[in-house]
């Protein structure tokens, strides 16, 4: 994989803002809240055509669990990575905690860039003279926000990076699937990834909205890679009010648009909630793949007919995502959880595939013979052809001569059909229908 360079520090000294002027994204959230970031945050760089990934993590300080974790997921940070960059306060002047995170990285064999961000220029670099009593032999002057240093910084990074070899996470023809993990807080979509990983990778913790960013994690199940993305959980509006909730929300639909298929969590032990069907219905919206988890199912009590009754109850209450497998798992055990990926492929595969315009016209064909539509104003409608226009998910128009006239439960009927003649079962498959436009020769006058 890319050379990972891990920046590191105490809560709100500029590194999401860092983060995302390398990056040249908003992938990180910035705000003047101390302690915004809590995981660790992913992203591809690239500067003078050296690539890398960088990493923004979680602030270093304060004692409490929350912070504990924080400081493990920046130490499994530091491990990971071939360069670190610490970054301190050039505003705040130096603290303890500058000091305890020196420390921790004096013995590393690591390359270490110390930098003191939030010095504007060249007249604000008296304000780092306190950084030079930490005995560090070169410090950068930074600005993240205004780009001052950025470049000296930058260039002495690539040429520490440029003795690194680059190895590809996967090999150049197998495909990537994107999974993103999404349900409402705390009803473990973090501890369920740890429990694939077999590591503390992600937060978890009792307090919901643990997670704000959404994160991304690589990982490679009998040869081939998945991408699996943890979202911040997603509340109803009503109780959205804080706008970093609402920022950690967009972030989380946005995951949702760039998967493949959606890993919808709910907490089995609570039962099926509105919110649960709201956000079932968020990833139907983007043509997500999706696959219900029914998670902590070990505090459920039940007998051999409760995954059942539990299954039909989700599919009447989503009946958008009738088509969506069921799976009862639990994070804390790991029961069921391999098979994850073994539904998550099925779908995939459906959710990939294109369907040849001869068959698709058969199965039309055939549809329509045995349950013509109704009439619209006394006139036949007529179905001329019909072809799949693109996958993920599979999409289909149909050519007719009055597209506003055929009427959803038609369009439903010829969806469902589709499904059943081409085994199309588990994914969301699109029609659309459009009006097939005469062709006119030379002369001939429009009618």
């Amino acid at each position: 994989m890319k050379p990972i360079v891990a920046i590191v520090g105490r809560p709100n000294v500029g590194k999401s803002t860092f983060f995302n002027r390398v990056t040249h994204t908003r992938d990180a959230l910035v705000s003047d809240s101390p302690g915004l970031t809590r995981d660790r945050h992913f992203g591809e760089a690239q500067w003078d055509d050296t690539e890398f990934i960088l990493v923004d993590t979680g602030g270093f300080a304060g004692a409490d669990e929350l912070a504990s974790q924080i400081a493990t997921q920046v130490r499994l940070a530091i491990d990971d990575a071939e360069v670190i960059i610490f970054m301190m306060d050039g505003r705040q002047g130096l603290s303890p905690y500058d000091r305890e995170i020196v420390d921790l990285l004096r013995p590393i064999s690591k390359p270490v860039f110390y930098a003191v961000n939030k010095i504007d220029g060249p007249e604000n670099e008296i304000q780092m003279s306190d950084f030079y009593g930490l005995g560090i032999e070169m410090l950068y002057p930074l600005s993240a926000e205004h780009r001052y240093g950025l470049t000296d910084l930058l260039d002495d990074l690539v040429r520490v990076l440029a003795n690194f070899q680059t190895l590809s996470d996967a090999p150049a023809d197998s495909e990537v699937v994107r999974l993103a993990v999404v349900g409402r807080p705390n009803v473990g979509k973090s501890s369920l990834i740890n429990c694939i990983l077999g590591k503390e990778r992600l937060l978890v913790s009792d307090v919901p909205g643990t997670t704000r960013d959404a994160i991304d994690t690589l990982h490679r199940v009998n040869q081939k890679s998945y991408l699996l993305i943890d979202t911040a959980g997603i509340r109803r509006k009503g109780k959205v009010s804080r706008k970093l909730e609402k920022f950690s929300i967009i972030k989380s639909l946005r995951s949702l648009g760039r998967c493949d298929v959606a890993l919808v969590i709910i907490d089995a032990s609570e039962g099926i909630t509105e919110q649960d069907i709201t956000i079932a219905g968020y990833a139907h919206e983007r043509g997500c793949g999706c696959v219900f988890l029914l998670n902590k199912w070990d505090l459920v009590e039940k007998d051999r007919d409760t995954l059942r009754r539990f299954s039909q109850r989700l599919k009447e209450q989503a009946k958008f995502l009738g088509f969506a497998p069921v799976l009862s798992v639990s994070a804390l055990t790991g029961q069921r959880v391999p098979k994850i990926f073994k539904l998550a492929d099925e779908v995939y595969r459906q959710y990939s595939t294109r369907v040849g315009t001869g068959r698709l016209n058969k199965v039309f064909e055939t549809a329509i013979e045995q349950n013509t539509p109704a009439l619209h104003r006394g006139r036949r409608i007529k179905f001329f052809y019909a072809t799949q226009i693109a996958t993920k998910p599979p999409t289909i128009v149909c050519f007719v001569n009055y597209p506003e006239a055929v009427h959803f439960s038609y369009q439903r009927y010829l969806v469902n059909r589709v499904r059943h003649e081409t085994g199309l079962d588990k994914t969301p498959v699109r029609l659309f229908f459009r009006k097939r436009e005469r062709r006119r020769f030379p002369g001939q006058r429009p009618k």
